[in-house]
């Protein structure tokens, strides 16, 4: 039955990317590359990889097509007509196809606990995240203490991206847009007044607040962590400032908070590892932080991923209101 649903999911995924690079009008190409993430999330659920299924319907379904609205209304509603010939791209995604799917020959069946994959390190993490660890989740253990680098690094690229962004497009002055005379917000900013989404997204903006900071401090016990925390608090934030405009979003998370986040996550990231350098042991390595060593790798991870949390949030909102910025320069 799973399979079945599998199968189904893929197909509508097929249809779904095929009328997105058919469509012309770039509004409708839009909400298909949300349907697209949502569909995504949900195969990455039936996968047992609920950790990415929900940073994709954080990041992928949520923030991504707010962004890509934003971009769209700096440009033309529909795609500009194309006279180059379109053969050498049909070839070149033609033969990638063939080639992935010949690759897919010599894969191992699903869920095989005999295939390569699990006899090299898994066994090891799975045996040992008990005992040097001591939480539940061992994708957690992995990405916060054995691959604490990797993970720092991923940190460090958002940050970065952050920055390209704010070079790319500039820093808007001011803490928001100010509101014309009579002091109610800009009708294309805020949605104040469409009843419904309003009343809805009142209803529930709570609850996705509630929702991130479980999912931020719930990692070591259940799907969850830094990453996919601090993508739904932004969501939440940005059906904020949606319903309400970036006045009201600005007065209660003020613009140099969303730059201080950015950076302060990774400082205090980085700030961990150093600590564990003073406290006499590596970079990263948190045994050092308490007398238990398991308590102290505890301790490490859950700071690291509010660090992770902390710059995610704050990375993803400040690009928002630079892109949401720009419609109104």
């Amino acid at each position: 039955m799973v399979n079945l649903f599998a199968m189904f999911l893929l197909t509508l995924l097929i249809i779904t990317a095929v009328a997105i690079v058919r469509t012309k009008d770039l509004f409708v190409a839009v909400m298909l590359t949300g349907i697209f993430s949502l569909l995504m999330s949900a195969n990455f659920f039936i996968l047992d990889a609920a950790d990415v299924a929900l940073t994709e319907a954080a990041i992928g379904a949520g923030i991504t097509t707010v962004l890509l609205l934003g971009a769209l209304a700096l440009t033309a509603e529909r795609e500009r007509p194309v006279s180059a010939p379109r053969w050498l791209p049909l070839v070149v995604v033609a033969i990638t196809a063939v080639v992935m799917i010949y690759a897919t020959f010599d894969k191992p069946r699903l869920g095989d606990p005999l295939a390569p994959v699990h006899q090299h390190v898994a066994p090891w993490y799975l045996e040992m995240t008990p005992v040097l660890i001591g939480i539940p989740n061992v994708v957690t253990a992995i990405l916060g203490s054995f691959r604490g680098y990797d993970t720092l690094g991923e940190l460090i690229v958002i940050f970065t991206a952050c920055i390209g962004v704010l070079f790319l497009l500039g820093v808007p002055r001011g803490e928001g847009h100010q509101p014309p005379g009579n002091g109610a917000a800009p009708p294309d900013v805020a949605l104040s007044h469409h009843l419904i989404p309003r009343v809805v997204g009142r209803l529930i903006f709570p609850f996705i607040v509630l929702f991130g900071l479980y999912v931020q401090f719930h990692g070591e016990f259940g799907p969850g962590g830094g990453f996919q925390g601090g993508a739904i608090i932004a969501a939440g934030i940005v059906l904020y400032t949606l319903l309400e405009g970036e006045n009201s979003s600005f007065s209660a998370v003020p613009r140099w908070t969303l730059v201080a986040m950015a950076a302060g996550g990774a400082i205090l990231y980085g700030a961990v590892g150093i600590a564990g350098m003073v406290m006499g042991g590596n970079f990263l390595n948190y045994s050092v932080l308490s007398n238990d060593p398991v308590l102290g790798q505890q301790m490490g991870i859950l700071i690291i991923e509010a660090g992770v949390g902390i710059t995610v949030c704050g990375a993803l909102l400040t690009i928002f209101h630079v892109i949401n910025a720009r419609e109104h320069c």
